[in-house]
């Protein structure tokens, strides 16, 4: 009997990661091809599973294009300073176009993995991703700032922390991610 509870917690340990995985991206397929769905009944008699996304994906990769041209930059701009003049709008419009920026502009931020001796006396330290190294325009010296990704969660931390505390990693970026984000279950850089 203990051989079958065993099993099933395999199974169920096997299977668990398969289905979630597969209905978070259901769930992510039919809300983002539902977004058009109402405007694309309309142009066709028929619904097309995933013309939705394809529309989205399409309309979005235009916008891109325009907005890295030489036609779109003054409006860019005219935008950029429209939403820096509103007190509130500036605040969120800023944070999370730094963040997005962040992770997937050109120049991404989060690409210099550190380990962080948090405490001295047990040894204790932790994985984050160096995103400021001169803290003067703050008045902080011999600081940098460092952000700890959240096991578990799309979130973290920053910290001001001692210069001497903080020992590059030579691993990719995106191993350290994936390591600190699964809890140190996932095996990196391999």
């Amino acid at each position: 009997m203990r051989k079958i509870g065993t099993y099933f917690l395999e199974g169920l340990l096997f299977i668990a990661p398969i289905a979630v995985t597969f209905y978070i991206l259901y769930f992510i397929f039919t809300f983002v091809d539902g977004l058009l769905q109402h405007y694309l009944d309309k142009w066709i008699d028929k619904s097309i599973p995933g013309l939705g996304i394809l529309v989205i994906i399409l309309l979005l990769t235009l916008i891109g294009f325009i907005g890295s041209t030489i036609i779109a930059r003054p409006f860019k701009i005219l935008f950029n300073n429209i939403m820096e003049r509103a007190p509130i709008v500036k605040l969120i419009y800023s944070a999370i176009s730094d963040l997005l920026s962040a992770f997937v502009s050109k120049e991404k931020k989060f690409n210099k993995p550190v380990l962080v001796k948090v405490n001295s006396i047990s040894e204790l330290e932790k994985i984050g991703f160096l995103t400021q190294e001169d803290l003067t325009q703050i008045g902080i010296k011999d600081k940098v700032s460092v952000y700890f990704p959240h096991s578990y969660n799309f979130s973290g931390e920053m910290f001001i922390v001692p210069t001497e505390n903080i020992k590059l990693l030579d691993i990719p970026a995106a191993e350290a991610m994936k390591f600190v984000v699964s809890g140190g279950v996932s095996k990196a850089w391999e």
